[in-house]
């Protein structure tokens, strides 16, 4: 039995904010369609208080930014880099071109091709998200990206030093200082002054999701990644107050941010609810911790760890954290989750910052259909195919002339219909059928 002893808002509750946030985006975007730098402008002086000649930052700006940057910093920003490159490599080394003869003849394959031109979007409202600078532009340099513009917004009205010094060292082309939905507009359909992009990546709160979501179709995206989700599944190995820390450390994101203990031990799950109000009372951010906890916070109690396997997978959350005493069955079975974080020596903010794995991954249960960021997403496995041979044309023509007839297209027939006469001397008449022989 599955039993929830805490539960966040309802379906109907988040369905309704959603809405109001739709419209919202809709209105920006149509906006920025319309009316290009000067919607844009507007929006930034709006939301962020500035607004700049030009967005685009020049490089003795990005050096002037860099020289703020504390050296330990910008140490501590290239082992991150190095530790995401190092991943994105390997995994770019799965990604195999094929070419194979299918038939005497018939050579089919596939090349693996990197898009033109991506966005990557790094948030920093409330909090500077250097690490997404890691995730979003060295993973589109290994794959191979042509162009990549990157954006994050100001803080205090001016560029945050530390963003625009991860952005530079992971190899964007072009900076940007400018949030939110005006961000993602902009990158996206372009204006007189920022050309468009084919592709934008990167997470951010419910605006730029769905913003994303909405220009998804005029340009690609990686996944819908945002506000930020985190699942504990744990059992009596651990105790409440590892199980509170690794909750409030991703509730901190954004008072919508999903935080969920998932348990067969009922003392673990109340352990746990009075070490949350505990740590809510020193955590310096708890004000934006507490309301995501209350509001959109669960715990989850159930019979069995098989339940638990079940539920969690029902949930499909971003981040799954396991403390069990197996977390490996929870990798062999499960299904639906952005990324899994195996065992109580890890946790979701090694993850996000520093460990290697990308920290962009699905939400809203996205997961059900797709994984997070990797280098596989900026690249287009595109096929492609030849026919050798006079024998090979012929043969495949005569399928592929009885098949379109099935399907009554004459005119796709007739493509086979005239190999099957130039390369194997068939007399079938024009938009006829290729007999059997």
């Amino acid at each position: 039995m599955i039993t929830y002893l805490k539960q966040g808002k309802s379906d109907a509750d988040v369905a309704e904010a959603d809405a109001k946030v739709r419209a919202t985006v809709e209105d920006i975007l149509e906006a920025i369609t319309k009316r290009g730098d000067d919607a844009v402008k507007e929006l930034a002086l709006k939301f962020d208080g500035y607004a700049p000649d030009d967005f685009r930052l020049s490089e003795a700006e990005i050096v002037g930014a860099m020289a703020q940057v504390a050296d330990d910093d910008i140490d501590d920003i290239k082992f991150a880099q190095a530790q995401v490159r190092n991943f994105a490599e390997k995994q770019k080394e799965c990604l195999q071109d094929l070419e194979v003869e299918t038939l005497p003849g018939v050579i089919l394959g596939h090349k693996n091709v990197p898009v033109n031109a991506v966005g990557c979007y790094v948030p920093g409202g409330k909090y500077p998200m250097v690490a997404s600078a890691h995730m979003s532009v060295v993973t589109a340099k290994v794959a191979g990206v042509k162009r990549i513009m990157a954006s994050a917004p100001p803080q205090d009205g001016k560029p945050h030093p530390a963003i625009v010094a991860a952005m530079h060292m992971a190899g964007a082309d072009e900076i940007l200082v400018l949030g939110g939905i005006q961000a993602v507009g902009a990158m996206a359909l372009g204006t007189e002054t920022i050309v468009g992009v084919d592709m934008l990546v990167g997470p951010g709160n419910m605006f730029v999701a769905e913003a994303k979501r909405q220009l998804f179709g005029r340009v690609g995206i990686d996944l819908f990644a945002g506000p930020t989700e985190t699942l504990i599944i744990a059992d009596t190995s651990v105790d409440g107050e590892i199980c509170a820390v690794d909750l409030l450390g991703q509730a901190e994101h954004g008072p919508t941010s999903p935080a969920a203990l998932l348990t067969t031990s009922r003392k673990l799950a109340e352990d746990t609810m009075v070490e949350v109000e505990r740590q809510l009372g020193i955590l310096p951010t708890a004000d934006i911790a507490r309301e995501a906890w209350n509001e959109y916070g669960s715990v989850i109690v159930c019979d069995t760890v098989d339940e638990m396997v079940e539920e969690a997978d029902r949930l499909a959350y971003e981040h799954v954290q396991v403390m069990t005493e197996n977390p490996d069955y929870f990798a062999d079975n499960m299904s639906n989750y952005g990324a899994l974080f195996l065992g109580a020596r890890t946790n979701v903010s090694f993850g996000d910052k520093v460990i290697g794995t990308n920290h962009t991954l699905p939400t809203k249960r996205a997961a059900r259909y797709t994984g997070g960021l990797w280098v596989g997403k900026f690249m287009k496995t595109c096929t492609y195919q030849k026919v050798l041979t006079d024998e090979a044309s012929a043969l495949v023509g005569g399928y592929c002339s009885r098949l379109c007839a099935i399907e009554g297209f004459a005119g796709h027939g007739e493509q086979a219909n005239i190999r099957a006469r130039r390369y194997g001397g068939s007399n079938v008449e024009p938009y006829g059928v290729v007999p059997k022989s």
